[in-house]
């Protein structure tokens, strides 16, 4: 599951980079859900309690932003809403 997750992060990131500027609050979401989701994959899901990001409802988070992405970013709206039925699959 590693892999397919690391694939679609992956083209998350290529659509990201063609796509037009994205407003700050916007960019900072994106960069919370992936910190997150890059701690997960490297084994440290336990956040420390203190700690405003956390591997938890990491699948709601990205179909939320999936959602919201679909208006005015409609080509990165598929692979949030894959990246959120993968971590959903997970268990996340």
């Amino acid at each position: 599951m590693d892999s397919k997750l690391k694939a679609t992060l992956t083209s998350l990131h290529s659509h990201l980079a063609q796509s037009g500027p994205l407003d700050e609050e916007s960019r900072a979401l994106l960069a919370q859900l992936d910190g997150d989701i890059q701690q997960l994959l490297a084994g440290n899901a336990a956040a420390d309690a203190g700690e405003e990001s956390s591997t938890f409802g990491l699948a709601e988070r990205a179909q939320e932003l999936g959602a919201r992405f679909a208006v005015k970013h409609p080509h990165l709206e598929p692979a949030l809403r894959e990246l959120g039925n993968i971590l959903s699959s997970m268990g996340i």
